[in-house]
């Protein structure tokens, strides 16, 4: 097991820019279906963002750190796990939450707003649990993340699709609505893309030390998207509200953790694994679950036009 921490995941910077990339283009397309009402209207209900905020810096990492006290996974995996849940909510998680016909600007605006605390939060739930956990902190030295780069990422895949997203929804309704059905299909096609690529690049690594991550990365997972459903559904939110909050809290932004993971631990293995797991297994889980909810939601529409 120790050898894990030595293994090297072939998924370098350019990679991960070429994924943010492509996730700057989902955020494109589902911006395309928000108007600057959605956010007045969102406004009014802070219980929303806050409840949000809870979940995503305080109560997954808490949960994070409290499955690595019960399981003990190998130190790089928990400090992995750590990495994961210190991050802010992946973009992905929007695109998620409005094919699951989900609240979109809620979740949008949770990104957006997470990202901006991530700079802060980030580190300090990193540090403050790695060195909480004593094999961990033997692993963990220093960590600092950029702001001036975060802010370039935060801008390039949130910031800026957005704006021009909700524009060109402003200024032509009819064209924006014709792009945004047009990217559903592509959006899922790229991200098939970049997952078989990713995987076929690091096959041997995956066959070697996938069985070390697997039922830890899908069970943190699951546990992190009930999280955010049982929560939601005990501070009373609608049924809407619940399967934005438990998406955005289960879909985590692991590009930007492998990022900091190459950027700051040189691909520690276990660490790295891990996260290039989460990203790969959260798209599954999330489309999954999506797909699910977006059913069910047809299921019932049916059942109300029959009677």
């Amino acid at each position: 097991m120790q050898e894990l921490d030595s293994v090297k995941i072939n998924f370098d910077s350019t990679g991960l820019w070429v994924l943010n990339i492509a996730l700057a283009v989902v955020m494109f397309g589902v911006a395309l279906g928000i108007t600057i009402d959605d956010f007045k209207r969102l406004l009014k209900q802070p219980k929303l963002v806050m409840v949000g905020v809870l979940l995503q810096f305080v109560l997954l990492p808490l949960l994070t750190f409290g499955l690595v006290i019960l399981i003990k996974p190998q130190p790089s995996i928990a400090l992995g796990m750590i990495m994961v849940a210190a991050c802010p909510g992946g973009n992905i998680s929007n695109f998620m939450t409005h094919l699951a016909k989900g609240n979109t600007a809620l979740s949008v605006s949770l990104t957006a707003f997470a990202t901006f605390l991530a700079i802060v939060m980030t580190p300090f739930n990193f540090e403050f649990y790695g060195n909480l956990y004593p094999p961990t902190a033997q692993l963990l030295k220093t960590v600092a993340i950029a702001p001036l780069d975060l802010v370039k990422v935060v801008l390039m895949i949130l910031g800026l699709p957005l704006f021009f997203g909700m524009l060109l929804r402003h200024k032509n309704e009819s064209l924006a609505l014709k792009l945004s059905k047009l990217l559903k299909p592509l959006s899922i096609v790229v991200f098939v893309g970049i997952v078989v690529i990713a995987f076929s690049n690091n096959i041997d690594v995956f066959n070697n030390y996938i069985h070390h991550v697997l039922y830890i990365g899908i069970g943190h997972n699951i546990l992190a998207i009930l999280l955010g459903f049982v929560v939601a559904k005990l501070f009373r939110l609608s049924f809407i509200n619940q399967k934005t909050l438990a998406i955005e809290t289960g879909i985590q932004n692991s590009g930007l953790g492998l990022l900091l993971i190459f950027t700051f631990f040189n691909g520690l293995g276990g660490m790295a694994i891990l996260a290039a797991f989460w990203g790969i297994w959260h798209i599954i889980s999330g489309l999954l679950l999506a797909a699910f909810w977006s059913r069910k939601k047809m299921i019932s529409n049916e059942k109300t036009v029959v009677t």
